[in-house]
């Protein structure tokens, strides 16, 4: 274990004592003892990761022992060699005619360079063999909970943790199920339960079963929790019916899941935190104060920095919009759900407050829905200032290197934006007019801002929300280039 480059990795000693929650002292015991505590090696396991920086869960040695001192000068690097590696799937194999149709998935897979590893369900394992599985991914098939040889080997974890998708094909009513209401009862359904990697369905029943109200409403709730669905595709079925409920077409399923895959561009191995969508704020059991936010463009920009290979946490406020494909997303409800939500998301190297976060909330809200009264009296409503999130973290002692925030204004756009920028320590805002009413902005499909930045301000054309997203994120990609070749 090098620990020097660990530490390196993870940002500095700093980092590391907020990361375990230790003082300075600490870290240097660690040090002269070489090792960290058992405790703390998968918390720093799951934050190298995060970073790019592929090590052992077990021993914290860097992959294929990569050293860090420079092979041409023999110089000791400060930062250890990230190395790109291919795309690792996680097929769950579940139970039906179609699970031999996963063989030819698992082809597809190897043949475009990713490396897979592969689950089967006890059902599975009644229509095709571990051992072909086996033959053509070339990895051990795993099959039970609470094998020994299996959990000494990788661990349920491990395999959760590894995974940068995870596939279910073909899926039943069985495992959706399972998967919607959180089961955990064998080795595929614990996975998919320990996992924070993008996930794909792809299912496959009886046309009758898939159109039963409850696979309908099971489908729906993983839908809005982030799950990507693929097919079920109509036509003739091996039961003698004829319907929805064929599984998709292997090439795209193979489609679906590059989609999913997080990106290997610019900001690879980097860690982005996102804010998006409105904040609702309790009046009493009934009522609450929000705004207009429908959080289209927060989620189009926790999209396009996926893409470019950032590793991202999106906290949403409520939306009515499918969560982004390989981000992970916290759902909140209040600013002050949100700004707790964000200090845990970090450290991260980009932040992008595109929340439209409540100024207010209700000091005493209701526990009950609050009554008229009959003399036409209106109820008091007493407002506290709900904490601000772009400050925090644009004050915060674990900065990211970029912090950008938004604002939304109706009149002075600009000047106040830029008094935005100056007050709240942020490096760039953008600045947006929400005060035209023939050119809305809240719920649309476009949008038209101004950059602020220190060096001034930068009208941007209107364009749709995601063609936005990605400007934003090649600026950023390009700002964070040249800081590092800078150094």
């Amino acid at each position: 274990m090098d620990m020097d480059a660990i530490i390196d990795a993870l940002g500095g000693a700093t980092q590391v004592q907020t990361l375990l929650g230790v003082g300075p002292s600490a870290v240097s015991n660690y040090r002269a003892r070489g090792q960290f505590p058992e405790y703390a090696r998968v918390r720093i396991w799951q934050a190298l990761k995060a970073r790019g920086v592929t090590v052992d869960p077990e021993t914290l040695a860097f992959a294929d022992k990569i050293s860090t001192n420079d092979a041409n000068t023999g110089q000791h690097s400060p930062h250890p060699k990230i190395i790109p590696k291919s795309p690792q799937i996680l097929l769950i194999i579940s139970g039906g005619i179609a699970a031999y149709k996963s063989l030819e998935l698992i082809r597809r897979i190897k043949d475009k360079g990713w490396q897979v590893r592969c689950i089967m369900t006890a059902s599975a394992e009644q229509f095709i063999t571990p051992l072909s599985v086996s033959a053509l991914s070339g990895e051990t098939t795993y099959t039970q909970l609470f094998s020994l040889t299996d959990e000494a080997e990788m661990g349920h974890i491990r395999l959760a943790r590894e995974a940068d998708a995870i596939v279910v094909a073909p899926a039943t009513a069985n495992i959706m199920a399972k998967a919607a209401y959180g089961l955990a009862d064998d080795l595929a359904s614990t996975v998919l339960l320990a996992s924070d990697a993008p996930l794909l369905m792809a299912p496959a029943m009886n046309p009758f079963m898939w159109a039963h109200p409850a696979t309908q409403a099971n489908q729906r709730q993983l839908h809005m929790r982030g799950v990507r669905f693929i097919g079920p595709d109509s036509g003739d079925m091996a039961c003698g019916e004829d319907g929805a409920g064929r599984l998709a077409d292997i090439p795209v399923i193979i489609d679906a899941i590059d989609r999913i895959l997080p990106g290997q561009g610019a900001l690879n191995g980097m860690t982005a935190l996102v804010t998006s969508g409105p904040t609702h704020e309790p009046i009493d059991r009934v009522r609450y104060i929000a705004n207009r936010s429908s959080g289209k463009q927060g989620h189009a920009i926790a999209t396009a920095l996926a893409r470019q290979g950032a590793k991202v946490t999106l906290i949403s406020g409520p939306v009515d919009i499918p969560p982004p494909a390989g981000v992970h997303v916290v759902a909140v409800e209040t600013a002050r759900q949100m700004h707790t939500a964000a200090l845990a998301a970090m450290p991260a190297d980009i932040a992008v407050c595109a929340a439209a976060v409540g100024d207010f909330s209700v000091a005493d809200a209701a526990n009950h829905k609050i009554k008229k009264t009959g003399d036409n009296d209106a109820p008091s409503l007493t407002l506290r200032q709900n904490p601000d999130i772009l400050a925090t973290i644009a004050a915060h002692q674990m900065r990211p290197r970029l912090v950008i925030g938004f604002a939304a204004e109706t009149d002075d756009v600009i000047n106040y934006a830029t008094a935005k920028r100056l007050r709240k320590k942020a490096d760039w805002i953008l600045a947006n007019d929400v005060g035209q009413n023939d050119k809305p902005v809240f719920g649309s499909e476009h949008n038209m801002v101004h950059l602020v930045t220190e060096y001034g301000v930068e009208p941007w054309p209107e364009m749709s929300k995601h063609d936005l997203a990605d400007q934003l994120v090649k600026r950023i990609a390009k700002d964070l280039t040249a800081k590092e070749i800078s150094v």
